[in-house]
C-alpha cells in the first residue's frame, strides 16, 4: 500500500486567563520589566489556576481543533500528547484528555521531548496516517510550566508560561500537507543536562531532601542553551528548505519554538531570513515548551498571517538535547 499524503485539517489553542506580567515577577525576584524585555522579549505569560492541569488546557485546545476540522470525538483514531508537565507520571495525560473528550475509539499516549515535543508527536502522527494505520489523529502540546518553575531563580522563572495547542491530522490531496518532519537528539554530551528536572523519576524519587533542595523544579543553564539553540534552529531551517529543493528565501513563514527573542533574532541573521518572516507571540505568552509551536501555528492561521499555499517551517529545540522541524505547505 503506497503511503498517503497527510495534512493538518484543524488547529486549536487555549491559554489560561491569568496573566503573569514582568511587573508581577519584579515583586517576586530581583528583576525588572526592562531587564526581562531586553534579554528575552517577553512582556507577560499566562498562568493556570491551581485546580488546572495540563489535560485541562489540552482538552480546551482539542475542542477548538476538532471543531475547526469538523471532526467529532468518536472519529479520533489516536491521541498523542507532547508534555513535560503531565498531570501524573501515569496514567498518561492523553488518557485524561480522552476521558474529557469522550473519545472512546482512540488509543492514547504521551511523548516527552521537552520543547521539541509537539514536532516529535507530529512525526509519529503523520506516520500513523500515512501508513493507513489510522485515519484521524489528534496531536496536542499541553504544558503547565509555571507549576515546575523555580521562582527563586530569576534567570529562568521569567521565561515560562502555560498554554496548549492542538492539531488534527488526516489524509489530504495536498491542502495543508505535512511535507517533512525531522527529529534529532543528543543525550550524550555534557550540554544534555543544560535543561533538566531531576526529581520525580526513578533516578531521584521524591523525598524531603529533594523537595528542600527544590529538585522538583526545572533547572536551565541559559548560556549553553542559547548557543545550542541558535546553531540547531539555523541548521534545521536551512535543511528543511534544501530538502524541498528550495532556498530559505522561498519559505513564507517560520513558526519557531517561542523561547527567547534574542535567540530568534540571531537565527534570522544567521540564515539570512528577515525577522518579519518569523511568527512571534512570545511577548504575550513566554515559553510554553511543547505547547509553543501549536499555539503559534493556530494563532498565525486564525489571524490571517498564514494563507493557503504558504510554505511553513516549524523549527524547535529542547531538553534532551532535542531539536526538530516540520515543513508544511499550507
Amino acid at each position: 500500500m503506497p503511503l498517503r499524503r497527510v495534512g493538518i485539517v484543524g488547529t486549536g489553542s487555549y491559554v489560561p486567563e491569568d496573566k503573569l506580567t514582568n511587573a508581577d515577577l519584579a515583586k517576586m525576584v530581583d528583576t525588572s520589566d526592562d531587564w526581562i524585555r531586553t534579554r528575552t522579549g517577553i512582556c507577560e505569560r499566562r498562568r493556570c489556576r491551581p485546580d488546572q492541569a495540563s489535560s485541562d488546557l489540552g482538552y480546551e485546545a482539542s475542542l477548538v481543533a476538532l471543531e475547526d476540522a469538523g471532526v467529532t470525538p468518536d472519529e479520533i483514531d489516536a491521541i498523542i500528547v507532547a508534555t513535560i508537565s503531565p498531570d501524573m507520571n501515569f496514567p498518561s495525560t492523553a488518557c485524561f484528555i480522552q476521558k474529557k473528550l469522550k473519545a472512546l475509539n482512540a488509543p492514547c499516549w504521551d511523548l516527552s521531548a521537552a520543547c521539541s515535543g509537539f514536532t516529535y508527536a507530529l512525526r509519529s502522527a503523520r506516520a500513523l496516517v500515512a501508513s493507513g494505520d489510522r485515519d484521524t489523529v489528534l496531536v496536542v502540546g499541553a504544558e503547565c510550566m509555571t507549576k515546575i518553575t523555580n521562582y527563586e531563580d530569576r534567570t529562568s522563572c521569567i521565561l515560562f508560561g502555560d498554554a496548549a495547542g492542538a492539531a488534527v491530522l488526516q489524509p489530504t490531496n495536498g491542502k495543508h500537507e505535512i511535507l517533512d518532519v525531522f527529529t534529532m537528539s543528543d543525550g550524550y554530551s555534557d550540554a544534555a543536562m543544560s535543561m533538566v528536572l531531576r526529581c520525580g523519576g526513578t533516578q531521584s524519587p521524591f523525598c524531603q531532601e529533594a523537595l528542600d533542595n527544590k529538585e522538583h523544579l526545572q533547572v536551565i543553564h541559559g548560556r549553553e542553551v542559547y548557543r545550542f539553540a541558535v546553531i540547531k534552529l539555523s541548521e534545521v531551517i536551512v535543511a528543511a528548505a534544501e530538502k524541498q529543493g528550495l532556498s530559505v528565501g522561498d519559505i513564507d513563514w517560520i513558526v519557531p519554538h517561542q523561547a527567547n527573542l534574542r535567540i530568534l533574532q540571531a537565527v534570522a541573521q544567521r540564515v539570512g531570513i528577515p525577522e518579519e518572516k518569523f511568527y512571534i507571540n512570545l511577548q504575550k505568552y513566554g515559553n510554553s515548551s511543547g505547547a509553543s509551536v501549536p499555539l503559534a501555528l493556530d494563532q498565525a492561521v486564525r489571524d490571517g498571517s498564514i494563507k493557503d499555499g504558504d510554505l511553513i517551517v516549524m523549527p524547535t529545540f529542547g531538553g534532551g538535547l532535542t531539536w526538530a522541524s516540520a515543513t508544511v505547505r499550507w
